[in-house]
């Protein structure tokens, strides 16, 4: 039987954004090598291990009182929290202790056939490896250009980690990425693209056709660096 982080994708498209949530979790996941999410009330929570960014929990559904009593209870440093709702309410629900991240957008699109060839002279390269589509442009020196990332979970694709490099930027390889993520996802039999962005991505996706379902909001206790 499918746990509760992929039902939604085995029952059918996302209709909510918590099945959203639930749904990039387990592709994000899948992307970074992580362990598989773990449900907890109201979302899940993910043993990243990374200096920095030990956990998170991520929430769909919660009050402010839960939120405040999550924020209290966590108390490791490199513990991050992030949710679905504005940066305001997550700021007053925590103490000072914790460290506003940069704002985020939960945008979802349909995944269908069609790559586009990058222009002259960049070359794309797309590998499968398990359950990861790893999309990257060259430049005529075979050095990464551009690169994104996607972790399949059932019929979603979590979008990640999608970046040019800056003396490649505006030339159009950003959604050249996009499109080979999703003509490979899409033969691979996924259906619904799922990802969290920036400020900055947020325009570029919204001009593929991606649709904005939530703010998401971050907050993290620092962790010190260890000794060198």
């Amino acid at each position: 039987m499918p746990d509760a982080l992929t039902r939604a994708a085995v029952d059918g498209p996302p209709c909510t954004v918590a099945e959203l949530m639930m749904a990039w979790g387990s592709g994000w996941a899948v992307s970074r090598g992580t362990p598989a999410p773990v449900e907890i009330p109201g979302g899940f929570r993910v043993d990243v291990g990374l200096p920095g960014h030990r956990v998170r929990h991520v929430l769909h559904t919660y009050d402010a009182g839960s939120l405040g009593r999550l924020g209290r209870e966590l108390t490791a440093p490199g513990t991050w929290i992030k949710v679905s709702g504005d940066r305001a309410g997550l700021r007053a629900a925590l103490s000072d202790a914790w460290t506003m991240d940069r704002a985020g957008h939960l945008m979802s699109a349909p995944l269908t056939p069609g790559a586009v060839e990058p222009p002259t002279p960049y070359a794309m390269r797309v590998v499968v490896e398990g359950g990861v589509v790893v999309a990257t442009v060259l430049d005529a020196s075979g050095r990464r250009a551009a690169s994104g990332r996607l972790g399949g979970a059932g019929e979603f694709g979590t979008v990640d980690q999608v970046e040019t490099e800056p003396a490649h930027r505006r030339r159009g390889l950003g959604s050249v990425v996009m499109r080979a993520l999703g003509d490979h996802a899409a033969r691979r039999g996924m259906r619904t693209g799922i990802l969290v962005a920036t400020d900055d991505g947020r325009a570029l996706y919204r001009a593929l056709g991606w649709t904005v379902r939530s703010e998401v909001s971050g907050a993290y206790l620092r962790e010190a660096p260890g000794p060198s």
